[in-house]
C-alpha cells in the first residue's frame, strides 16, 4: 500500500466489518464475527486494547486502573475468562465491616446492615424493600416499556426516597449504592427509572448493595489480561491501534470510515465507544435527530479509584476485613485489595459526584491527604503512611472522559432509550454504557458487543 504526500493511502482496505473501538464490547464483537467466517477491522484511537479495562506498573507494583471485579452473575465475563484459561481468586473479606455515620463514630458490623440506630435500620430495610421489589419488575434491556416508566422517569433517586422517609441516614446509605457507588453521580442527578434499570442490571437491589456478591473475585494477574487475551485471538493482522475515526459515510450497502492516515470500506459498522465520544465522528449523513439527542442526555459519572499499598495489611492485625462504607466521608467505600502472595496490603476506595469535583479543586498533595484522611478514619493512623498511592483519573482520558460508565438525565430514559441502542442501516451501537444485563459493567460490555455481532449474522 502506498501513501500520499499527505500521508493518506491512496486507496481504500475492505473489510466485511469495521469495528470501531478495542475495549471489551469491540473485541467481544469482533470475535464472535470471526468465528463466524466474517473479515474484521478493529480501529482503536488509543495505543492498546482494553478501553476501560486497564492497568499499569509503577516499579514493581502492579496497578488495576480500570474494572477488575467479576459477580458470580456475570456469567458472559465468566465464561470468557474460562475459555482464555485465566485464572480467579476471591476478594479478602475475613474479619468486621468499619461504617462511620453522620456523628463520626467508628462502628464494627458484620453481615450487610451498618449498624445505625435501630429505627434508622428499620427505614433502610424498608425502603431497600421497596427497591427491590420495583426492580425485580423492570426489564432493563427495555425499561421505556415498564407501565410506570414515565412517572418513575420523572423524578429523582432522592426526591423519590425523601418522599417515603425523614430520617436522613437511611436516605443517604440507601442512595449511596446506586448513585455513589454505581451511577458515580448525586442522587439528584437521574431518575428513579434510571436507578431501577441499575439494580435491574445486577439482577436486583439486594444482590447490587452486596460486596460480597457483586465484588465477588478477581482475575489473577490483573483484569487487563481478558482483552490483551482477546486481541491477541482476533489478531494483529485485523487490529489498528493510534487510530481515530473521523468521518462514517454510509450510504447503500457500503459504508466509508475515514481516519487521519486511511480510509476503510465495509458492508457494517459496530461504534464500540462510549456515548460520549461518538459525537467526535461526523456522520454522513447525520445520524437521526433523536440519536443525537440520545447521546446528549447520556453523560458519564465521576469517580476517582485511589489506591494504597502497605507493608502490612495491618487492618487485618486488627480483626477487620478491609471492607468500609460511610456517605459521610470522602472515600464512600472502601476494600481490602491485596493480591494472594503479597507480603503487604493494599486498600481500594472511590470517591465519586461531588466529592470527587472537590476533590479534583485540589492540589495533588491535597487530594492525596484527604484520601489518606479517609482511610485512617476507617482503619487507624497506619493507613496515613502508604509506601504506594496511585490514582485512577478517568475524566482526563482523551478516549474515556468518565467512569463507571454513562447514564441518563431525568426522562431521558423514556424518551431516547430505546434510540441509544438503536441501529442506522447497517451502523450498529455497542457499549457497556447502553447493555441491559451489566449495565456499565465488563458483562455489559461483552454482552453489547456479542449483540451487535448476532445482529449483523442475522
Amino acid at each position: 500500500m502506498t501513501r500520499t504526500e499527505t500521508g493518506r493511502t491512496d486507496r481504500t482496505q475492505d473489510a466485511d466489518v469495521v469495528i470501531i473501538g478495542a475495549g471489551m464490547a469491540g473485541l467481544s464483537a469482533a470475535r464472535m464475527l470471526q468465528d463466524a467466517g466474517r473479515s474484521v477491522l478493529v480501529l482503536e484511537a488509543r495505543d492498546r486494547v482494553g478501553g476501560r479495562v486497564k492497568s499499569e506498573h509503577h516499579g514493581e507494583t502492579l496497578v488495576e486502573v480500570g474494572g477488575q471485579w467479576i459477580a458470580p452473575d456475570q456469567t458472559r465475563l465468566i465464561a470468557v475468562i474460562e475459555e482464555l484459561g485465566l485464572q480467579t481468586f476471591q476478594r479478602y473479606r475475613t474479619g468486621e465491616n468499619v461504617y462511620i455515620g453522620p456523628d463520626g463514630v467508628v462502628r464494627t458490623y458484620v453481615g450487610e446492615m451498618f449498624p445505625m440506630p435501630p429505627a434508622t435500620v428499620a427505614e433502610a430495610e424498608r425502603l431497600m424493600a421497596e427497591l427491590q421489589t420495583l426492580s425485580l419488575e423492570i426489564d432493563p434491556s427495555t425499561p421505556w416499556l415498564h407501565p410506570r416508566a414515565a412517572e418513575l422517569d420523572s423524578v429523582t433517586l432522592d426526591g423519590w426516597l425523601r418522599a417515603r422517609s425523614t430520617d436522613d441516614e437511611a436516605v443517604d446509605n440507601v442512595a449511596l449504592f446506586i448513585a455513589g457507588a454505581m451511577l458515580t453521580k448525586p442522587a439528584d442527578a437521574f431518575s428513579m427509572l434510571q436507578a431501577l434499570v441499575m439494580c435491574a442490571s445486577a439482577g436486583g437491589f439486594d444482590d447490587l448493595v452486596d460486596p460480597d456478591f457483586i465484588l465477588d473475585r478477581r482475575v489473577s494477574g490483573g483484569m487487563h489480561q481478558v482483552p490483551l487475551a482477546l486481541a491477541k485471538r482476533v489478531g494483529e493482522h485485523a487490529m489498528r491501534l493510534s487510530t481515530d475515526v473521523r468521518t462514517i459515510a454510509h450510504s447503500g450497502d457500503r459504508i466509508l470510515v475515514r481516519t487521519d492516515d486511511a480510509d476503510f470500506l465495509a458492508s457494517d459498522v459496530i461504534v464500540a465507544v462510549p456515548p460520549q465520544l461518538i459525537s467526535r465522528i461526523d456522520f454522513e449523513p447525520a445520524l437521526p435527530p433523536i440519536k443525537q439527542q440520545a447521546y446528549q442526555h447520556l453523560s458519564s459519572g465521576q469517580v476517582i479509584k485511589v489506591q494504597a499499598w502497605y507493608d502490612e495489611p495491618f487492618w487485618r492485625n486488627n480483626g477487620l476485613s478491609g471492607t468500609a462504607f460511610s456517605p459521610y466521608q470522602d472515600v464512600h467505600e472502601a476494600y481490602d485489595n491485596t493480591v494472594p502472595g503479597d507480603r503487604g496490603g493494599t486498600l481500594v476506595g472511590f470517591v465519586s459526584d461531588r466529592v470527587a469535583d472537590r476533590l479534583y479543586g485540589l492540589s495533588e498533595e491535597a487530594r492525596r491527604s484527604a484520601v489518606l484522611g479517609s482511610f485512617a478514619a476507617y482503619f487507624g493512623d497506619a493507613a496515613l503512611h502508604p509506601r504506594t498511592y496511585f490514582e485512577s483519573d478517568w475524566v482526563n482520558e482523551r478516549y474515556t472522559r468518565g467512569a463507571y460508565g454513562a447514564s441518563f438525565d431525568v426522562g431521558g430514559t423514556v424518551r431516547y432509550g430505546e434510540a441509544s441502542k438503536a441501529a442506522v442501516g447497517r451502523i450498529r451501537f455497542a457499549s457497556s454504557d447502553i447493555a441491559g444485563l451489566g449495565f456499565t459493567h465488563i458483562e455489559g460490555a461483552i454482552r453489547m458487543g456479542e449483540e451487535a455481532a448476532r445482529s449483523i449474522l442475522a
